[in-house]
């Protein structure tokens, strides 16, 4: 398998105003007040940030791409996702807090519950790689600094991601800002993440 994601036929969930979707990237401009989380912790759900998604039964595969951000505000974010329904779903973003530091980190959110697993980065980062992969209802997300060399944040289960699941690209400002988010070298390729005892 070697696809470009663009090619896949993608549908927007909340598409946003300001959007350019080019042969081999998409630029977007967050709106304030958009975000995913549900309810673990601050209690709150937030269920409105645009996710750019495709549909797949491929049960082993990997995506990748590369987020350029020039995030401001305090909670701006973009990068990869799997939106399956409001109560479960996956997101992986490098988070903006000051002019000090950013949370490179996942969610995963099952049942309605969201978990946030973080590490701290210089705020200067500006760009980063995702590579996003499955094995069945299992998953795995890398980073990378210079899409060559990537390195495992998380493995993680999804309750409803077994069968036929949805993913692609997210971005949002979940406080009063609005940044431009870019996308680029999107590809679908055979799973990359290998096996146990490979």
């Amino acid at each position: 398998m070697n696809a470009k994601f663009l090619d896949l036929d993608p549908q927007w969930i909340r598409k946003p105003k300001q959007v350019n979707v080019f042969d081999d990237s998409i630029e977007m401009i967050t709106e304030s007040g958009t975000d995913l989380w549900q309810r673990t912790y601050y209690g709150f759900s937030n269920d409105n940030a645009p996710v750019f998604q495709v549909m797949t039964e491929e049960k082993y595969f990997s995506f990748t791409v590369k987020t350029q951000f020039e995030s401001k505000d305090r909670f701006d974010q973009c990068g990869v996702a799997m939106y399956l329904d409001s109560d479960n779903w996956f997101k992986s973003s490098v988070e903006y807090e000051n002019d000090s530091i950013q949370r490179l980190g996942s969610v995963v959110t099952n049942n309605g519950y969201s978990d946030w697993a973080t590490t701290d980065i210089p705020a200067t980062v500006k760009e980063m790689w995702y590579r996003f992969s499955r094995r069945e209802s299992d998953y795995c997300i890398e980073c990378s600094e210079d899409g060559v060399n990537f390195k495992q944040m998380r493995i993680f289960h999804m309750f409803h991601g077994a069968d036929s699941i949805v993913f692609g690209i997210y971005a949002c400002s979940p406080s009063t800002g609005a940044f431009k988010a870019t996308f680029s070298n999107l590809l679908v390729t055979d799973c990359l993440w290998e096996a146990e005892g490979d």
